[in-house]
């Protein structure tokens, strides 16, 4: 404890040093990030068992994204008030035990009200997962282990389909949710023996901001979830975006007047924090949607199986395992900015490569330069980009900086889906392959020219830079030679 009784800021002890603080946030990461997309290719199973309308099966999805992404920033400030490590623990006994309600759930309600409860726990482990990770390993070694921890998530947001719809084939799909039981059972003795415990300020948790941050982020993401299939006039969606544009706003003003507010603004001076939190956003906004509609059509037009569609996706989804642990200390030599704007073109150019290729029977062949293109930039991606975030702001603020990020990552993919899906519907459809086509070719140029747009954002972040606020000399040695 500090002289005024406030909990330290650095670790009280390092338990088990980087190797386990590794293993235990990247596997919580990756069951986190698995569950945004797994549960997809498994709802005709879900309805067969359970029943339910295509407005209950669609809940099934956007009960977990909602919760989560609302609750991102409020996880890390918790986090930072109360321990992060501890906090990381409770995210992790919501998430195991609310992902066993679900596979044992009788009902379609039932199973999403698990949802619900397994987007809290995430939401509350995963912005914590990197500020652990951070505080555990030596600032010369975390480009790699964020590499390492990058090319996980990676591979769970990209693979979310394919072991979906492998466990559901093969297996039944009650095992997409079983799959995280024994794994958290797991982590939860080691995340409490290795894992050092630290904090953020000490200061109270910022109630007025965390209410309005939340109904704020409910609000757009709701919106942007049910857009889609109520339509963009109906009036409760509209509402809904309205309202939550409105809380946001006055998160922003509160936020610029509050003596201890959760997310300072005057982060977002500092063009690191800025640049790379738009290069995300706008990052997730062009990936998620791409791969929300490309797993379709191998599925739907190309006939594969969900197990073969996923197989075919692999130099894309697999990538980051072989790129993004190369990247990190890429990122660790050259700086972050140069390694992520090349990740993000890369990303584009693969986008753009698919859309001109597409066709109601194309082949493997023709589709595998893009997808390895998509691959690698997604690969270069996430390891620096969790670096860049990490090193412009204060140890003591990473934890809010992490959930923010999160936070804004998840808006992205919300906001990704929403946007492809309209333009999809509004230029082709499902009634056939070519009309899927006619559809599927405009949205992925939208989303590549989305990406292109996200590294443009990425090389406005300057190269060399120092933390806003106080630094000691020693942390502006490491973050010149981290950022780049």
């Amino acid at each position: 404890m500090s002289q005024q009784g406030q909990p330290q800021v650095a670790p009280t002890a390092r338990r088990g040093g980087a190797v386990w603080a590794l293993v235990i946030t990247s596997v919580a990461g990756f069951m986190a990030a698995l569950d945004n997309l797994v549960v997809t290719t498994a709802l005709p199973s879900i309805r067969e068992d359970l029943g339910g309308a295509l407005h209950d099966l669609e809940w099934t999805v956007s009960a977990y994204t909602l919760t989560f992404a609302v609750l991102l920033m409020t996880g890390a400030a918790l986090g930072d008030r109360f321990g992060r490590r501890r906090l990381f623990l409770a995210g992790l006994t919501i998430f195991t035990g609310a992902s066993a309600a679900a596979a044992l759930a009788p009902g379609i309600n039932s199973l999403i009200a698990a949802r619900a409860v397994q987007g809290v726990g995430a939401a509350i482990m995963m912005p914590l997962t990197l500020t652990l990770l951070t505080a555990a390993v030596p600032a010369a070694r975390r480009g790699m282990a964020y590499g390492i921890w990058g090319a996980v998530n990676g591979l769970a947001v990209a693979s979310g389909p394919l072991i979906g719809g492998s466990l559901t084939e093969h297996i039944s799909w009650q095992w997409i949710f079983w799959l995280n039981v024994p794994l958290g059972v797991a982590l939860l003795p080691l995340a409490r023996l290795r894992l050092a415990e630290s904090h953020g300020t000490g200061a109270r948790l910022d109630i007025p901001g965390t209410l309005l941050a939340s109904g704020g982020l409910f609000g757009i993401v709701y919106g942007l979830v049910r857009g889609p299939s109520d339509g963009w006039t109906d009036s409760e969606v509209l509402l809904a975006l309205f309202t939550g544009a409105a809380l946001l706003a006055a998160f922003v003003i509160y936020s610029t007047r509050a003596k201890n507010p959760m997310l300072p603004m005057r982060l977002f001076r500092s063009r690191a924090f800025a640049g790379i939190n738009a290069a995300s956003l706008l990052m997730f906004l062009g990936m998620f949607g791409s791969i929300f509609l490309l797993s379709q059509y191998m599925q739907g037009v190309l006939g594969y199986s969900p197990t073969e569609a996923g197989l075919r996706m692999l130099p894309w989804t697999g990538m980051p395992m072989l790129v993004a642990p190369i990247a990190g200390i890429l990122s660790d030599r050259i700086g972050g900015r140069p390694v992520v704007a090349a990740g993000l073109f890369f990303q584009a150019a693969g986008l753009a490569y698919m859309a001109s290729v597409v066709t109601v029977d194309a082949s493997y062949a023709a589709q595998l330069p893009g997808l390895i293109l998509s691959g690698i930039g997604m690969a270069l991606f996430f390891a620096p980009a969790s670096n860049l975030v990490m090193s412009s702001v204060r140890p003591k603020e990473q934890g809010i900086a992490s959930g923010a990020n999160n936070a804004l990552r998840e808006v992205g993919g919300a906001l990704g889906i929403a946007v492809m899906a309209s333009i999809f519907s509004s230029q082709g459809g499902y009634e056939s392959g070519q009309s899927f086509v006619d559809g599927l070719q405009p949205a992925l140029v939208t989303g590549a020219g989305v990406v292109a747009l996200a590294g443009v954002a990425a090389l406005l972040i300057p190269s060399r830079k120092r933390v806003v606020g106080e630094e000691s000399s020693e942390e502006v040695r490491v973050l010149e030679a981290v950022a780049g």
